[in-house]
This record gives structure tokens, C-alpha cells and sequence, in this order.
């Protein structure tokens, strides 16, 4: 088997970009689908009927992409391998109806989605971005991508408590961002926002919109050994997948498996969605595909006992002002490789047998790895790692990158670890 391909730095500068140009899943997955076009990889629509012809094939639908390359010779009971994502993160959304405001100020009604760090909101100026539907069905991605809503917060002379006793937000009274003044006029928000996507006036029928920072990821540090960003959780795995599997396809390489990349929208929120991990959305691709091939469901169960996913989602780098909440033992640090994630009471589906793979990979693909579990006393959070083991009946493991201040607007990574992660990604791919 020919060398793995190798990522370097370069690779943190397109995540960079990758990150920038994906303020929502929708744009997340429309980005990961041109890079996976530009290697050969084609859309193919579930309604249409798919043949078992080799190549890279992707499907898309919401916020969600499964992508996959069968090799030449690939048999229907050929085994996949799995890299699995989230494309979504903790924000704020618009609400159905989004026209508010008081005292003479315009505001934008908006819901928390996911469980964000609200004081990362405050003061930021804020984008808008998401998908609109039309009134015929169709779909238009939308981006405002410059300074439009903020999230004013209280001065300190009108809350002295807040130096002692810490800043209290109320979810629905104190995060309503404004974005003008002037009396409040139902329909404002959409009409602008058709206005700037080029369409007609009334065109829009329903809408997918949430906020983002309009900040720029960057290096940072006195080395430039740091990286940071927004939606790294979980957008810095879906980008290293992307580029592994892109890899993989035009490496030239014989492959026993069948590589592929599993990005899902909803994991902040439960999974559960036909877009979600806990939906249909992965198992029908997998068994289309055996079954394109000429497979029977002799060959669909063969084919997923030999199956192997890789939950890859971003963990907790020990912090330095608060290493007392970490593990005692278990100090995962930015720039020390992935992590491995494991958790006994299976919030987390790595056992021994998968440390096992896990381990090979990167040996394969010579890059060091770090364990991570959480401190007893604290409550271990979870991924889609456990959701795929149990709905598909695979071996799954949960990987990851370790960060500082996940669920921040801004969030912190070592410069080295995403490309770390996508050779490690690329090793496993190839089986």
C-alpha cells in the first residue's frame, strides 16, 4: 500500500477558511461537498435509483452529509470505515416570528440552540446566516457576513452585584440582539434578508437563520502555536474528514474497505432528527450501497460486522486555571495529537478492542495520541459515538482534538492538532 497522504500546516490554514465560510451546518455541508467535487466525488440523489458503479459519491440533505468512495473490485459485503461528525453548533436561531423590540430599539426575536456559553455572546458583533425556502420548495443559502446584531450587555454601574456574585442572564429577557432603531414592522428581517440574497419580495417562505461572530479565525500566540475560531466544535472534524477522505479517493491506494465521512446536523440538541446521528439517514446510504452493489442482506450484515466508525468530535485540553475539574491523572494538552476518548458508563463507545484501532492508525500514520477521561465528580458529556453503535450495530470509537472554552463564540486549539487528526483519519480510512 502506497504512503499515507500527508497534511502539514497548510492544512490549519484551509480550516481556517473552511471556518469562515461555514457560519451554519447548511454552509458547513455545501463547503464540504465542494471540496469532496473538486476530488472526484459526485451528488447523487436519494430519489433517484443509485448503481454499484466504483468512485466517490455523496448524498446531502439539510445540514448533513454522508459521503463515500468504493474502490475498484469492492465486493457487496466489503466493510466500511467510518469517519463520524457534527456539522452544528451551540448558537443563537431566529424565531418564527423575529420582528421585536422595545423603547425604541429593533431587536431580533432569536431561541438558544444548544447549550452555548452565553456570556461569549455579549458585545460581539454578530453575522446572520443559515437557509431560506421558498415558496416553491426550493432552498437559497444566505450569509450576512458583517457586522448586523449585537448583544448589548448591562453596564456595570446599573448591576454592582456582578463583580461579586458573577453575571446571571436570563435566557429569554437578556440575549435579544439588536439591530437597528425605530418602531418595530412585522416582516423587516425576511424582507431584508431577501433583499440580500437577490430575491423577490415575498418569495420566502420558511427560514433556517441563526447568529455567528463575524470575527476571523487566527494563529494565535507568541509562536503562532495556537489557533482560534469559531464552531471548531464540531467543524474542525468535518473538515479533517473531509480532507482524509478526499485523500484516501486519490491516493491510488488498494483499499479493503470502503472509506467513508458521516456528518450530522443535531448532535448539540439529542441527534434526534432525520438529519441526526439517531436517524435513519447513515444506515439507508451504508445498505443502499450494498445493495447498488448487488448485495443481499446476507451480505448488509456481513458488511457492518466488519464495520468500524470513528465518533470524531472535539474533547477538553486540561486547563490551566482550572486543572483541579480534569482528571487527575489524564492531562490532555493542545499540540500533544488526538485524543481518545473513554467514558465506563458508555457516554463515550470506546472499549479495548477499539483503543486497539484507534492505536494502529496512528501508529500507521505516526502520529502520537492522548487519552482523555473525565473526573469522577464531574458529569462526562457525550457524542454521536454511542447513538451510531447502538442504532447500526458497529464498532464505533470516539476520537477527537482537544480544545479550551468549547461552546464559545471564539473557541482555542493547538495549531498542529487539526493536521495531526486528518493524517490519523487518513491512516484509519485506508483500513
Amino acid at each position: 500500500m502506497s504512503e499515507p497522504p500527508r497534511f502539514d500546516r497548510g492544512h490549519t490554514d484551509d480550516l481556517m477558511s473552511f471556518l469562515a465560510a461555514s457560519p451554519s451546518p447548511y454552509h458547513a455541508v455545501a463547503n464540504a461537498a465542494e471540496r469532496l467535487e473538486k476530488a472526484g466525488f459526485r451528488q447523487v440523489a436519494e430519489t433517484d435509483a443509485w448503481d454499484g458503479t466504483s468512485g466517490g459519491k455523496y448524498v446531502l440533505r439539510g445540514g448533513a452529509i454522508v459521503a463515500w468512495y468504493v474502490p475498484e473490485g469492492a465486493a457487496p459485503h466489503t466493510p466500511f470505515r467510518i469517519v463520524g461528525a457534527h456539522t452544528d453548533s451551540p448558537n443563537l436561531r431566529v424565531k418564527p416570528l423575529p420582528d421585536t423590540g422595545a423603547h425604541g430599539w429593533r431587536q431580533v426575536a432569536v431561541e438558544i440552540y444548544g447549550g452555548p456559553l452565553l456570556n461569549s455572546w455579549l458585545d460581539r458583533d454578530l453575522g446572520l446566516a443559515g437557509r431560506l425556502t421558498l415558496r416553491d420548495g426550493s432552498t437559497r443559502l444566505v450569509n450576512v457576513d458583517r457586522p448586523l446584531l449585537r448583544v448589548p450587555q448591562l453596564a456595570i454601574h446599573l448591576d454592582r452585584s456582578v463583580s461579586a456574585e458573577g453575571l446571571k442572564l436570563d435566557k429569554q429577557r437578556h440575549l435579544q440582539p439588536v439591530w437597528g432603531l425605530g418602531d418595530t414592522r412585522d416582516g423587516d428581517l425576511i424582507a431584508f434578508l431577501e433583499e440580500t440574497a437577490g430575491l423577490a419580495a415575498g418569495e420566502v417562505a420558511g427560514w433556517d437563520l441563526m447568529a455567528h461572530s463575524i470575527e476571523a479565525p487566527a494563529y494565535l500566540g507568541r509562536d503562532k502555536e495556537l489557533m482560534a475560531g469559531p464552531r471548531m466544535d464540531n467543524l474542525l472534524s468535518v473538515h479533517a474528514g473531509a480532507a482524509a477522505l478526499a485523500a484516501v479517493a486519490g491516493s491510488g491506494a488498494a483499499l479493503p474497505c470502503i472509506p467513508v465521512l458521516a456528518a450530522f446536523d443535531h448532535e448539540e440538541n439529542g441527534s434526534q432528527s432525520d438529519t441526526g446521528a439517531d436517524g435513519p439517514l447513515l444506515g439507508n446510504v451504508l445498505e443502499r450501497s450494498v445493495f447498488a452493489r448487488g448485495g443481499s442482506y446476507e451480505d448488509r450484515a456481513r458488511a457492518f460486522a466488519g464495520t468500524v466508525c470513528l465518533s470524531s468530535d472535539t474533547g477538553h485540553a486540561v486547563h490551566p486555571n482550572y486543572a483541579e475539574r480534569h482528571d487527575p491523572t489524564h492531562h490532555p494538552r493542545v499540540n500533544g495529537g488526538p485524543i481518545l476518548k473513554v467514558n465506563v458508563n458508555n457516554r463515550y463507545a470506546t472499549d479495548g478492542s477499539g483503543r486497539a484501532v484507534w492505536a494502529a492508525a496512528c501508529e500507521k500514520a505516526e502520529v502520537p495520541f492522548q487519552s482523555f477521561v473525565s473526573n469522577n465528580s464531574m458529569p462526562c458529556g457525550t457524542t454521536i459515538g454511542p447513538i451510531t453503535a447502538a442504532r447500526h450495530g458497529i464498532k464505533t470509537v470516539d476520537i477527537g482534538v482537544a480544545i479550551l472554552s468549547m461552546h464559545s463564540v471564539r473557541e482555542l486549539c493547538g495549531a498542529d492538532d487539526p493536521w495531526l487528526l486528518a493524517n490519523s483519519l487518513v491512516a484509519f480510512l485506508e483500513g
